[in-house]
């Protein structure tokens, strides 16, 4: 594991991080950002540290326009917000192309503008000369200087044009420094160059610009990676081995076609193994807070698996795995979580072993330790719902109650003493249209007081949730606060077709937090039943005042809650008073 040193280095040499999210990111497929997303984000990336924050191209569209106007009424603290454009046109003068007026307008510092390298899209895709290119890179660059912009210049498919015409290629970098370019970033466009091409093409240009004279020390290389050969990270690591101080890619690797370099991953990687300066560590910490949350913006699912933010980056299911990394972290995690933001996760699963039932017990708040009599016993039992198609790795509420029910402190804040669902579909309007309606039917018990309740709903499970809920109001009007986040269904044994086991987790929350609970049955409506009633449960409980573990506690909590509807979720366990 690296040392706490190592995070950041007081004498560490200085990486700018580049974040492209708003613009290349953007580009994903299924991802789309309005303007309030684009400014929250930028506001999020500039509390993470991030020095330059690529808006998006003005005049491209009015999106990206606004953006950039709003941003000037609500100023970042500490990054440079950057105008994204291409050089000017084919037979136009710079000052007369339309496209780059509102790229002034935008009234950003520093503009970054790409042009091409490679001759194959010179002379296929702008159909013009390999002179008029340099021209036109020349030009554009020398109309912003003039306008008192600073420029980067990103060379587009710069590894894919050196590698057929490398004298070409090296020419267009030359007119970009003698136009007034501060940055020159080599972009590997298309995403398959590999690690060793990267890094034998930033060697030839570092070694190229020592030997050319008008190339001041001002002059700084960087890097734009995508990712199609899976490599992009790899790639933009190895740039800077080479000398890039520039680094350019996205939050979570977003962007079109597979992506763009993830700076969730860059970063760590190069500030903790490398000893680069990215950010400061307070900063550092905050990155997997920012992971999720932008990915909560931009309304995709978080990656799980993703290095170092991913929900499982350092989650431990194996039961060796687990003993391990309780006597010393380092046996199996390279770095500690708390670095980047993120925690240790301890898994449970039909592969687990005691270490894992007792540390997550501790997660828990509950005593148990391997003297425990219980201990054991839960540990089969786990083993034995596992293989029965339960999945507790998933649905960690549902194994906090069966760690309860085996030491004595699962309350029967209800009992089921039968439901039934009925379910009608009949032609609604048109000839072709059908409308469904279920209706459920509950009895429970609570207190040995039974109450028979029923509700209707589109779906079966929707309409056996509302009539529990609509049972259990009355004694416990929080429930009110919970809701339904979540619901999926898995087929364990397709080749039994309709008479398969069937796994139902559902997600539930009460505005705070969530949790996730598990059933399991032949029959999907006992399946679904199972996990929507222990969800109930598990947000009772979460109510409950900590160390009430008697049963006159529960009826307390039972008559407080029933004198204050809709009690705040929010509250702390001490309002419910024992």
């Amino acid at each position: 594991m690296i040392k706490t040193d190592d995070v950041l280095k007081l004498d560490a040499e200085r990486l700018w991080i580049y974040d492209t999210t708003l613009r290349d990111g953007a580009q994903r497929e299924g991802l789309a950002l309005s303007v309030s997303d684009k400014l929250k984000i930028a506001q999020h990336l500039d509390q993470l540290g991030i020095p330059f924050i690529e808006g998006g191209w003005p005049g491209a569209n009015p999106k990206d326009a606004q953006f950039f106007e709003q941003v000037r009424a609500q100023p970042l603290t500490q990054a440079e917000v950057v105008a994204f454009c291409a050089t000017r046109r084919p037979g136009l003068r710079a000052a007369d192309d339309p496209m780059l007026q509102p790229v002034l307008a935008a009234q950003t510092h520093w503009i970054t503008l790409f042009g091409k390298s490679w001759d194959l899209h010179v002379t296929e895709g702008l159909k013009t000369t390999l002179d008029q290119n340099l021209g036109m890179i020349e030009e554009t660059i020398q109309f912003f200087r003039h306008h008192q912009r600073r420029v980067i210049y990103d060379a587009e498919h710069w590894f894919d044009g050196y590698r057929e015409n490398p004298e070409y290629a090296l020419a267009t970098l030359g007119t970009a420094i003698a136009a007034g370019a501060e940055w020159l970033v080599l972009c590997d466009t298309n995403g398959g160059t590999l690690p060793h091409q990267i890094a034998q093409g930033v060697g030839a240009v570092r070694t190229w610009m020592q030997s050319q004279p008008q190339v001041t020390k001002s002059v700084q290389l960087g890097i734009h990676t995508h990712n199609d050969g899976g490599t992009a990270v790899a790639n933009a690591i190895a740039a800077v081995q080479e000398g890039a101080r520039m680094v350019q890619g996205t939050i979570n690797g977003y962007g079109e076609r597979c992506g763009n370099a993830n700076l969730c991953t860059l970063i760590p990687n190069l500030q903790v193994k490398l000893g680069y300066n990215c950010v400061t560590p307070a900063q550092l910490a905050t990155l997997t807070s920012t992971s999720r949350q932008i990915s909560e913006w931009v309304n995709l699912a978080p990656d799980d698996h993703a290095p170092f933010v991913g929900l499982s980056a350092f989650a431990h299911k194996g039961g060796i795995h687990v003993s391990a990394v309780q006597r010393n972290p380092r046996t199996y995690e390279h770095l500690d979580p708390e670095w980047v933001g993120n925690v240790r996760r301890i898994v449970i699963s039909e592969q687990a072993g005691l270490s894992n039932v007792l540390e997550k017990a501790r997660h828990f708040g509950l005593t148990l330790d391997k003297q425990h009599p219980a201990s054991r016993a839960i540990l089969h039992r786990l083993k034995q719902l596992e293989s029965e198609g339960y999945q507790f790795e998933a649905a960690e509420a549902s194994f906090e109650l069966l760690i309860r029910a085996a030491l004595g402190q699962r309350f029967d804040f209800f009992t089921l003493k039968g439901f039934d669902v009925h379910c009608r579909t009949q032609l609604a309007g048109e000839a072709s249209a059908l409308d469904s309606i279920a209706l459920a039917t509950v009895k429970v018990a609570v207190e040995h007081q039974e109450i028979l309740t029923a509700a209707e709903a589109q779906g079966p499970v929707s309409a056996l949730d509302a009539a529990l809920r609509k049972a259990l109001a009355n004694f416990y009007p929080v429930i009110d606060q919970f809701r339904l986040t979540d619901y999926k269904v898995r087929i364990l044994d397709s080749s039994d077709g309709t008479a398969a086991i069937t796994r139902v987790l559902v997600e539930s929350s009460d505005g705070q937090q969530r949790w996730t609970t598990v059933g399991v049955s032949a029959n999907i409506i006992e399946a679904s039943y199972q996990a929507v009633a222990e969800g109930i449960e598990y947000g009772l409980l979460r109510q409950l005042p900590e160390g009430a573990t008697t049963h006159d506690a529960l009826l307390v909590a039972i008559a407080h809650a029933r004198s204050c509807p809709l009690m705040s979720v929010d509250a702390s366990p001490a309002i419910l008073g024992l």
